[in-house]
């Protein structure tokens, strides 16, 4: 159990611990008196635990353990250095311009991965660069990517699909495809 979850408990329990009190307090208090206002405050300091006790729940329903663990049993974890570039679409690719003009500088040769998102999923590619080849941001460029996860991504990546570019925790292109190779 981490900290937070630790800590989470303790205030549930002392929460259901102050709002038994205030039933209690509530009970033998005479009516239409103080103390049995403060005792029904007291209970309501629990309603707010009962929502998150709920939400937890429904996470729980959501979200099987049995279907979440097979599912990170079967994804790849990343692409194999010693493999061969596959390409598996043809996209049109524009990376955005530099916030500063003197980080704009040209897409360095070689191999660059990256996550191709659409709508609010995202699937892992990579794509290269040729030696010589030149890559400037702001222009839009013809490029051949390939996915980590092929049978998951090309449903989602159609002709003229549009797509984004995200890097680390930035987008920073935008795209759509051209061409689904070996489809079409």
């Amino acid at each position: 159990m981490t900290t937070i979850q630790a800590r989470r408990r303790l205030i549930v329990i002392i929460l259901l611990c102050v709002a038994v009190g205030g039933a209690l307090l509530r009970h033998f208090a005479a009516p239409a008196s103080t103390a049995r206002d403060v005792g029904t405050l007291l209970m309501l300091l629990w309603l707010p635990i009962i929502g998150n006790v709920v939400a937890w729940l429904v996470a729980k329903v959501r979200r099987p353990a049995a279907a979440a663990a097979a599912a990170v049993a079967v994804a790849p974890t990343g692409f194999d250095a010693a493999g061969a570039f596959q390409p598996h679409a043809l996209v049109e690719l524009t990376l955005r311009p530099p916030e500063l003009p003197s980080d704009n500088l040209p897409i360095a040769e070689g191999e660059h991965r990256c996550a191709l998102v659409v709508d609010n999923e995202g699937f892992s590619a990579r794509w290269f660069v040729a030696p010589g080849g030149a890559f400037r941001r702001g222009t839009a460029q013809t490029i051949q990517v390939e996915f980590l996860a092929p049978a998951l991504a090309l449903p989602r990546f159609p002709r003229d699909a549009a797509f984004r570019m995200l890097v680390g925790e930035f987008f920073v292109g935008d795209g759509r495809v051209l061409q689904v190779l070996g489809r079409d």
